[in-house]
């Protein structure tokens, strides 16, 4: 970057930042502060953690992936880089019992509450039998799989839901104990109470008095900015847990117009920890010299662990020809897809062959890749497709240049939503492969609003292929990817947000997946991946068009260091220093002096 650019830039962020600076903001001192981007877009409602409306995603985010966990925490914390469960709240590991109906969790004795009071199992029931009581999204996601929560001789013991003799499902429950955030009993009580115990009441409710385990609270809120101080109190500090203090005193987040906004705070160093997709982001260090880093220094610079995908729509005839569907999916130039739509910040599908795991090694490690070798693709196959399709009897027989099925020409369209660039470009590239062989393929981007009530309906002929996203890493994956693929307990469901949006169905599919969750031995395990592998990349009833991170994390080290990196030793994952595990980065920072 030139000086002039630089000064710019500076001067930009400097009239950006002073038109939102307030008495209260500048109070932060800028050494030990911790700002972040890309994760808090509008002013807050509250900090009441059993509902979903807060909109505080600064300390409200739960997922199975890893729930952020600033101001509450999970009994557990995920780890992307190795798929593995580590104790917060929880005291060692989670015990099953021999038949997978029982799971057995301790807490850590020094766990405290903000008010100084212990962390105990009553309070684990308590959080659940609220989330029954209110029907929020933890109850309405784990109730199918989580028959009860009990403390017994001070332990936490969930008993799982019965079907057909048999634990319904031991992965959700795994999920349930990363994605959950554990609240106090007694202030849920009072929650509860001044709230006459009326649901819609009770999620309504800032909770601004709320009572808190974790190592930040609120601090200050507008508009403008929001902001959280560190609890110095933090029963975190001890040698049972992390044994220090995060590094900063206060973490925030301004609230920026636009990605065009943030972009500019994050280049002028004003904000630290970015989550936010950046077109060619090498450039800020190899063109620009500034001090911004990725988790890798070179491609694909993050950890990808998720698989945004095209799903056929099986209720069009001509994409119930399985030959038709593996024809366009090896036909797609990925590489051009990755370049446009990715700007390489992702693994090439020659690198890691494509399959329902995502990147990651440990997935990876899950299925035979030797087994599956023949069937899988690296695209743009023309001649490959072409001649799939001649075999299967979809030709030009009058000559026009496109194929006809059952007399008629092949017409489809590829859909995404207006303004998702990186998917549309990803749709453009998809039809032009559908063109190359003989099929009439055109796109078609509809605006969110309209689309999100379209592709998740029961039963829909208006999109014929279109983009969503399966689920990414979580405790129970990819187990739970391989059901958002292709399981037919989707069939027939309207608002369908889960997966099989294409509508796929396949005896044998199902039964692999009911088999995955209830085998233990290893071996058994990979040989149903392994399976499950070989029947979707012979049925192809989505493709995945690029691998990608779940969280996009990118650091200016102007006022911090520290943060975590590929192969440093630490096994801290790139989720932006607050998600799961990765919010053991807060520990290893240091203010540049």
């Amino acid at each position: 970057m030139t000086k002039i650019l630089s000064l710019v830039l500076a001067l930009v962020m400097l009239v950006s930042f002073a038109c939102i600076a307030t008495a209260e903001t500048t109070d932060l001192p800028r050494s030990e502060t911790l700002y972040f981007g890309g994760q808090q877009w509008g002013p807050i409602n509250g900090y009441n953690a059993l509902s979903s409306n807060m909109n505080n995603s600064m300390v409200i985010a739960s997922a199975p992936r890893g729930s952020r966990t600033v101001m509450f925490e999970t009994l557990y914390m995920f780890n992307t880089l190795d798929g593995k469960l580590y104790p917060l709240l929880a005291d060692g590991d989670y015990v099953w019992n021999d038949d997978l109906t029982q799971m057995t969790v301790k807490i850590k004795p020094e766990a405290k509450w903000s008010d100084g009071t212990p962390v105990t199992a009553d309070d684990v029931v308590a959080t659940w039998d609220a989330c029954v009581l209110t029907k929020n999204g933890t109850y309405t996601g784990y109730a199918a799989y989580i028959d009860k929560i009990e403390a017994v001789d001070g332990a936490v013991v969930i008993s799982t839901t019965i079907t057909d003799g048999k634990p319904t499902n031991p992965l959700q429950v795994l999920n349930f104990l990363s994605a959950t955030y554990i609240l106090q009993k007694d202030y849920l009580a009072t929650l509860i109470a001044r709230n006459d115990s009326d649901a819609a009441k009770i999620l309504e409710d800032p909770a601004e008095d709320i009572v808190y385990s974790g190592p930040y609270k609120g601090y200050f809120a507008n508009d403008q900015l929001v902001a959280f101080v560190r609890d110095d109190n933090y029963w975190g500090a001890s040698d049972a847990m992390w044994g220090t203090l995060p590094a900063p005193k206060y973490i925030a987040h301004a609230l920026y117009s636009d990605n065009d906004a943030a972009l500019v705070a994050f280049t002028s160093g004003q904000i630290d920890v970015n989550q936010q997709f950046i077109a060619n982001v090498q450039k800020l260090w190899e063109e620009q010299d500034l001090p911004i880093a990725t988790y890798m220094s070179e491609e694909p610079y993050n950890i990808c662990v998720t698989m945004p995908s095209a799903w056929y729509n099986m209720e069009i005839p001509v994409l119930q020809v399985k030959e038709v569907r593996k024809a366009i999916a090896m036909a797609v130039d990925y590489d051009q897809i990755i370049e446009n739509a990715m700007t390489n910040q992702c693994p090439s599908f020659a690198a890691v062959p494509r399959s329902v795991m995502n990147p990651t090694d440990g997935e990876q490690a899950l299925y035979d890749h030797d087994a599956v070798k023949e069937l899988q693709w690296v695209g743009k196959d023309i001649e490959g497709a072409k001649a799939l399709l001649d075999a299967a009897g979809i030709v030009d027989s009058d000559g026009d240049g496109y194929r006809e099925y059952n007399g008629e020409k092949v017409t489809l369209n590829a859909c995404c939503p207006n303004g998702w660039t990186d998917w549309q470009a990803a749709m453009e590239i998809v039809a032009a492969a559908g063109q190359a062989i003989g099929l009439d393929i055109t796109t078609n981007y509809p605006e969110w609003s309209i689309y999100q009530t379209v592709f998740t309906k029961a039963s829909q002929t208006e999109y014929d292929i279109f983009m969503y996203s399966p689920a990414g890493a979580e405790p129970a994956a990819p187990w739970s990817r391989v059901r958002a693929f292709m399981s037919s307990d989707f069939l027939g469901v309207d608002n369908n947000w889960s997966g099989n949006f294409g509508h796929y169905k396949n005896d044998r599919i199902d039964e692999i997946i009911s088999a995955i969750p209830l085998t233990t031995d290893a071996d058994e395990i990979k040989a149903l991946y392994t399976e499950a592998t070989k029947i979707y990349l012979d049925e192809v009833p989505s493709f995945s068009l690029m691998y990608r991170p779940e969280t996009f994390h990118a650091v200016n080290e102007s006022v911090w260091t520290g943060f975590p990196e590929y192969n440093d030793g630490d096994n801290i994952p790139p989720a932006d220093c607050t998600d799961g595990y990765g919010i053991a980065a807060l520990y290893n920072l240091e203010p540049i002096k």
